[in-house]
Order: structure tokens, then C-alpha cells, then sequence
């Protein structure tokens, strides 16, 4: 499978850069292992997840639309199946 490229709805600015796509990966079986040996509850698994998955930290992840964070949960899940 190929990196699958995410536009987003509602750019972000992170440390003085703009952030107006991310790329995510597909994920491996030890993506899932390392967020489950995680705390938090689910919510924070799977954003830490896919924040991992699109290489860049948590923090962004959160920053971001909820709009533009459920075509990143669609993208992961369009890589599962």
C-alpha cells in the first residue's frame, strides 16, 4: 500500500508553519502495539495512533478540526480494509 495524502478542511499553523495536508503511512501491526502499551482511554490511543502514523507529534493531531480528524480516521480505515 502507498502513503495516502490528507487535505485538510482548515489548514494549521504550527510553530510558525502552516500545515495544509498530512501524509499518513500505512500502519504496521507495532503501531497499534506501542499506543495500546500507552495510557490514556481510547480516544487518546487513537489520536496518538494516528499521529504516529502521519509523523508528526500528538499535539497537531489534537489542534486539528474535527471535520479534518475524521477523514484521518477514514483514511486509517480505508488502509484496513
Amino acid at each position: 500500500m502507498t502513503v495516502k495524502t490528507i487535505q485538510l478542511n482548515s489548514p494549521l499553523t504550527i510553530h510558525g508553519e502552516t500545515i495544509a495536508a498530512l501524509t499518513m503511512r500505512p500502519p504496521k501491526v507495532r503501531d497499534r502495539l506501542i499506543v495500546e502499551k500507552g495510557s490514556g482511554g481510547p480516544a487518546e490511543k487513537e489520536a496518538r495512533f494516528i499521529a504516529n502514523l502521519c509523523d508528526v507529534a500528538p499535539d497537531t493531531i489534537e489542534e486539528l478540526e474535527l471535520a479534518d480528524y475524521i477523514k484521518l480516521q477514514d483514511a486509517v480505515n480505508d488502509f484496513l480494509s
